[in-house]
This record gives structure tokens, sequence and C-alpha cells, in this order.
């Protein structure tokens, strides 16, 4: 798979789509894309993906907002993704790179780990304090588990 990475400056609503399916709610989204830089990740001309980077502090950058198209998902597009601001971040001069996921976000929280993301705190009841409404798991089978922690991942570069 030979992706294509775009850095954008307006968000299409197929962009937001994807931004949306990441983070449900438009205002926070918008709040942070402002300061942001945006890619589209194509495939064969077809938007598959969507990254957003934001620096935090002094070498420091985080990815704050990751998403595949649903049709494109399980294929390895994300880890590819994922890797791929790996190696920006690393060229860029940054010497951390950060992510944040959901402390039910068990298939995420594996594949970071997995390219070398280790967990560095629990942002206790963050999605409670920072989202007007509860988010409720979709992805899992029992009814009623609510998203309340963000799991703080961060990896060393060069």
């Amino acid at each position: 798979m030979n992706l294509e990475y775009n850095q954008i400056d307006d968000i299409s609503e197929d962009d937001y789509k994807l931004l949306l399916d990441a983070d449900s709610y438009k205002e926070i989204v918008d709040s942070y894309i402002s300061r942001s830089t945006v890619f589209e990740v194509l495939n064969v001309g077809k938007l598959v993906g969507i990254v957003v980077l934001l620096p935090t502090r002094p070498e420091t950058l985080e990815i704050v907002n990751i998403a595949v198209a649903p049709e494109q998902q399980n294929l390895g597009i994300g880890t590819l993704i994922v890797k791929k601001m790996i190696e920006s971040a690393g060229l860029a001069g940054y010497s951390t790179l950060e992510i944040g996921t959901g402390s039910n976000s068990y298939r995420q929280l594996h594949i970071y780990q997995k390219l070398g993301f280790r967990m560095d705190w629990i942002d206790k009841d963050f999605f409670i304090k920072n989202y007007p409404k509860k988010i409720i798991d979709k992805y899992l089978t029992f009814d009623g588990f609510v998203l309340k922690d963000m799991v703080r991942l961060s990896m060393k570069l060069n």
C-alpha cells in the first residue's frame, strides 16, 4: 500500500466525517484544528484517513486526532499512518511524540504500544470534564460503559 499524505488548510465535509468518527463533537475538533497541522491520507486518490498534529510544548508534538474510513479499517492503514507520523516528527526535529486514547480503546492501546509508545499517565475524568454529553462506547459488548478517562502515551524520538 502506497499512501499519500497531503497537508490541508480547508477541512471538507468528507474530512469532518472522519474527524468526527474519532472525536464526536465538532466544536471540540474545531478548537484544536485551528492550531494544528492536518493531513489527508489518500490511497490511489481516495481519502482513506486523516491525522491531526498539534505542537504542545517545545520539541513535543501530539497526534490529537487520527481516523481511518470505516470501509478501510482493519487493513493496517492506521498503523501505517502512525508510523509515518513517528518518522515525520523525528525528521522535523521533535524529541517527543504523544498520543491519547480512551481507557477502553483496547485495540488502539495495543497498536500504539506495539509501535513503541509508552503509557505516561491517566487523565482521569477527561471525557466527562471536556465533553458536553456522556460518551458511550459503541464497540464494547456490554451496555452502558461510559468513557471517562484518557490514557496518555508518549514516545521519545531520535
